[in-house]
């Protein structure tokens, strides 16, 4: 049996069900998603600072469940504290904005990234960049309205979405759609027949690749900028994070709950 974690790392948990809708369609036989939304943080990420609180929040989560998982996605578009669960952990952290960005990659030349709302813009145009797809981006395509409740989105918003969605294709050149957001887990589904080019579903997207990264079985970085740092002790962590970090990188046997 392969064990992926969905960690989600804000606080709705109606967004973790919605997401796990999702991933238990995607996965095959023999995987077993677990899904996890975290007790601290905001009901939704959109701006720079959630997203720094959700990672760090995030790593917690990780380090607390260590050894029950084979990989971990982080399942919030973004990717928050991404690579730092890299850095950390020896099983394969897949970044839910990263794995529907390269799925986009693999299906066009240009990708536009359609979401539910303008805050998102600064921190999204920066994730793609920092995965270093600037070159690959058509447009950043999001809604400006204000919406019921973040469990409610898609199918309050899902025309007006796919509206967004056509407009990329027909004006920015989009060759793909990346639906952007874990609230939006589910829609590519019902949308992708009105839409000319492929949209894709990040959750999918990330369960998929979750399985093959568990199927390559690589080994963990010894070198190179995801080595695992220097143990370091620390003060005021929950002991879990506190006993990752203080673990040497070939010793990490030692690390439980």
């Amino acid at each position: 049996m392969t064990r992926i974690l969905l960690l989600n790392p804000n606080t709705s948990a109606s967004v973790t069900e919605r997401m796990m809708v999702v991933a238990r369609k995607s996965a095959t036989p023999g995987t077993e998603v677990i899904g996890h939304t975290v007790t601290r943080g905001v009901p939704y990420i959109a701006t720079r600072a959630e997203a720094v609180i959700g990672g760090a929040v995030a790593l917690e989560a990780l380090a607390e469940r260590a050894g029950e998982f084979d990989a971990a996605i982080i399942a919030a578009f973004g990717d928050p504290g991404l690579s730092g669960a890299r850095e950390l952990l020896d099983v394969p952290v897949i970044g839910l904005a990263e794995a529907g960005l390269l799925t986009a990659c693999m299906l066009g030349h240009r990708f536009s990234v359609v979401s539910f709302s303008t805050a998102l813009g600064p921190w999204y145009r920066e994730c793609v960049t920092a995965h270093g797809l600037a070159s690959r981006l058509a447009s950043i395509r999001l809604l400006d309205g204000p919406f019921r409740s973040i469990a409610e989105v898609p199918e309050e918003k899902a025309d007006l979405l796919v509206r967004l969605a056509q407009k990329a294709v027909e004006e920015d050149g989009a060759d793909v759609i990346v639906l952007a957001g874990a609230p939006l887990a589910g829609l590519a589904g019902a949308v992708k027949h009105l839409v000319p080019v492929p949209v894709i579903e990040c959750t999918a997207a990330a369960v998929r690749q979750a399985e093959l990264l568990v199927g390559l079985d690589p080994a963990k970085a010894r070198a190179g900028s995801f080595a695992r740092p220097e143990p370091k002790t620390s003060i005021g962590l929950p002991p879990p994070l506190a006993r990752l970090l203080a673990t040497a990188g070939d010793d990490m046997s030692t690390v439980s709950n």
